[in-house]
Formats: structure tokens, C-alpha cells, sequence
């Protein structure tokens, strides 16, 4: 009926912790928080909440282009125990600099939970410079950016000019071993909701200067990155876990089932890369993924 279907989103996060994940994500753009309502949004961080338990922290996502509204929606998503915010631009609006540090700093006043920026200009027309990101590092509760400007030159500027103690989260999958390679410390991932064990690996990977095995993850999750992306996320990843068996694929008007051709090429790339309906991978495949971890 359109509902948030409680007991998958239950499912989900602990599938993630058991695939070896590190945090966890609720109300993210992945998570379709845009066509979520604010009772939702709490609703949703509970469930993950009460499912990790403890196990991971619990990064919830809280932005948008009304700084006070996300003020708010921050104070309630931490009654609900989230142990940290992911926070969006402000997008529509366009903020010049001076405004999306102003924006941060009311959020970051507003809260004593740890945030992380989460820069995506494809998505949200609004792209913080590494300037304005080095003035949001020394708020002392900004502790890391989600990086998915696609600019690997401004990825490299990040990851030289940040603290040692701010973290550099790459939010693109494809970019991730480039990211840690750099000095970035992971990656917010749209993969992981397919197949969280064989990201956690490559993460480790590259975690644990074994960039050796952590390419040769990368390579065999790439279609599946790049597939993710045949339509607009999170339709195809949606899709995916559908044929999967992990959820039902309804979509929340603007979004819409994938076209058929879209549809085939997802089938296709999951059964390349070798995950079953039941979610994870053979044994020897998953062994191999996670070697190095």
C-alpha cells in the first residue's frame, strides 16, 4: 500500500552489519528520504537504531534547503538515536560559500552529533570547494565529507588540505579505491545495499594497504557500480535487490519501475557478477572477495 515496510528495513540493516559493514546509513537519497515524511524519517532511524543495537554507528540523513527545518529534523533524529548526521547541500537554493558555512554551522550549533557534509553538485547544483570545506573542518562536530562531486582533481585537493582527524568519504562507489588511495578513509556506497560483504572487503582492502586485492574487488563490483546508474539512483539498486528477493519494488511517485531494457541489464550484471536471490554470493566467490580483510 505504499507503506515503509518495517520488517525489510529490519532485514536490511542486519544484513549490512552481518556483510561486515562499518555504519550505517538510514534516510539517506539512496533510501528514498526525499519522498519520506518527517514521521517516517524517525520511524525508519528507530527500526535501524534498535536493529544495530549498538554493533555500528547510525549515520542518519538530514538536509535539505531549509536550514531551519534540517535543525529540527536533526534534534528528532536524535531522540530517535541516531549517533550521527549526514547532511545534503542545500540544493535548489544554491548557497554562495559564506552561505553553506553559515548553513553548517547552524546545523553543527544546533546538535553535539558528529556530522558528515555530503557534497553531490550532479544532484544538488551546489558544490563545496575545498576552501569552504577546510573553514567547515574546523567546526569541531564537522568531522568528514561525503565527496561526490565526480572531480577527482577536487577529490585530491580534499584529501591533502583536510586534518588528519576529518574524514574523506568518496560518494561514488567507482571512486572509492581512488579515494582511499589518496588518503580518504572509505566510502558511503550504493553498492552495499546489493552486496555489502564484497564493498566491506574492498574498503578493508584498501584500508589495509593491500591495494592488490582491493583492485581486484574493485573489478568485479564495477558493473554493478556502473549498472547502478542506468537509470537515476535509486531505481536500478532498487530494482536489483527486487530480483534479489530483499524487498518489494514499489516506487514512491517521481520514481518509476526501470524501462525494460534497463531492467534486463540489471538481471544481466547481477548474474555476471554472481549474487543469487538470496543475496550473497557463492561460497568460493564470497571467500575470494573478502581475502585481505
Amino acid at each position: 500500500n505504499g507503506d515503509v515496510d518495517e520488517a525489510a528495513v529490519r532485514r536490511l540493516a542486519r544484513r549490512q552489519i552481518a556483510g561486515g559493514v562499518h555504519f550505517l546509513v538510514p534516510c539517506g537519497t539512496t533510501g528514498e528520504s526525499p519522498t519520506l515524511s518527517h514521521a517516517e524519517k524517525l520511524r525508519v532511524v528507530e527500526l535501524v537504531v534498535d536493529e544495530a543495537n549498538g554493533a555500528v554507528p547510525v549515520l542518519a540523513g538530514a538536509g535539505g534547503y531549509d536550514t531551519r527545518a534540517v535543525i529540527e529534523l536533526v534534534r528528532d533524529l536524535a531522540s530517535a538515536g541516531a549517533t550521527g548526521i549526514l547532511s545534503v547541500t542545500p540544493y535548489y537554493n544554491k548557497p554562495t560559500p559564506e552561505g553553506l558555512f553559515r548553513h553548517y554551522g547552524a546545523i553543527a550549533d544546533g546538535t553535539d552529533l558528529p556530522i558528515v557534509v555530503y557534497n553531490v553538485p550532479g544532484r544538488t547544483a551546489c558544490n563545496i570547494a575545498p576552501a569552504t570545506l577546510l573553514r567547515l573542518a574546523e567546526i569541531a562536530n564537522v568531522v568528514a565529507v561525503k565527496e561526490a562531486s565526480g572531480d577527482l582533481g577536487q577529490m585530491c585537493e580534499i584529501c591533502r588540505a583536510v586534518p588528519d582527524d576529518f574524514c574523506v568519504l568518496s560518494g561514488d562507489d567507482a571512486f572509492t579505491l581512488a579515494v582511499m588511495a589518496l588518503g580518504g578513509t572509505g566510502v558511503i556506497s550504493v553498492v552495499s545495499n546489493e552486496a555489502p560483504s564484497r564493498m566491506a572487503a574492498l574498503v578493508d582492502q584498501a584500508a589495509a594497504g593491500d591495494f592488490t586485492a582491493a583492485r581486484a574487488t574493485h573489478e568485479r563490483l564495477l558493473p554493478l557500480m556502473q549498472v547502478n546508474f542506468v537509470e537515476s539512483n535509486p531505481i536500478p539498486v532498487k530494482a536489483a535487490m527486487a530480483e534479489l528477493g530483499l524487498l518489494d519494488p514499489n516506487y514512491r511517485l517521481p520514481l518509476t519501475p526501470p524501462a525494460a531494457a534497463a531492467h534486463a541489464r540489471i538481471v544481466d550484471v547481477l548474474a555476471a557478477t554472481g549474487l543469487s536471490r538470496a543475496g550473497s554470493p557463492p561460497a568460493r566467490q564470497r571467500q575470494a572477495s573478502l581475502a585481505g580483510t
